[in-house]
């Protein structure tokens, strides 16, 4: 099992901790989590976009001059595409971009994100975070006393105080075990979990 360092909010190590190798020690699958971020991209994608194809397009029902004679290149239509009010070649039309991981492909791209922030020394565990009021400069402090700047923060539940000391900072995202993600894991420089975080990732995905 990997062992990790325990820090306090102050930056200071406080002991350590063991990391379940089912779920941090993982395999690393780079396929399975590439597959995993562009499903959750794919997901978030409206697919509400919308163009006229000459065939919706209103008017030119009436050829604009004759076939022949006129020295002009022959035309049927006022809504061709070469027009302009005309429709368009190959119009885009609303369509559904979603794709579904099974679950045991979902299980194994979490796992081997999380890992690959282990094997790459990107992963820090706070022994408690805990903030008395909303205050941006205290989770500032928080993560400045780790060295860390872009993160993403995970505690077990809900912390409002957390969430909320934290939304003004740029490259800085909470989240809970509940809500985490490969995207939000990869896209952020450094994983920020509480130990609480952390014994409940492994008690779901061991």
């Amino acid at each position: 099992m990997a062992n990790v360092s325990v820090y306090n909010m102050e930056g200071k190590e406080v002991g350590t901790m063991e990391l379940n190798d089912a779920v941090f020690g993982a395999k690393v699958n780079e396929h399975l989590m590439h597959m995993a971020v562009m499903s959750q991209l794919a997901n978030n994608r409206q697919g509400t976009q919308k163009a006229k194809t000459r065939s919706e397009v209103s008017g030119g029902g009436r050829k604009p001059w004759r076939q022949k004679g006129t020295g002009h290149a022959r035309q049927g239509s006022t809504r061709a595409p070469q027009w302009t009010g005309g429709g368009t070649v190959f119009a885009p039309v609303p369509r559904d971009y979603s794709f579904r991981l099974n679950k045991k492909e979902r299980r194994a791209a979490l796992k081997s994100a999380l890992t690959s922030r282990v094997q790459e020394s990107k992963l820090f565990v706070l022994d408690e975070l805990s903030l008395s009021e909303i205050k941006t400069k205290a989770m500032k402090n928080v993560l400045d006393s780790l060295n860390v700047n872009k993160a993403l923060v995970v505690t077990k539940d809900v912390d409002n105080n957390v969430v909320l000391s934290a939304r003004n900072l740029p490259g800085v995202k909470t989240a809970h075990t509940s809500t985490i993600n490969v995207y939000d894991i990869l896209k952020y420089n450094t994983l920020v979990l509480t130990k609480d975080a952390v014994a409940a990732i492994e008690e779901v995905y061991a």
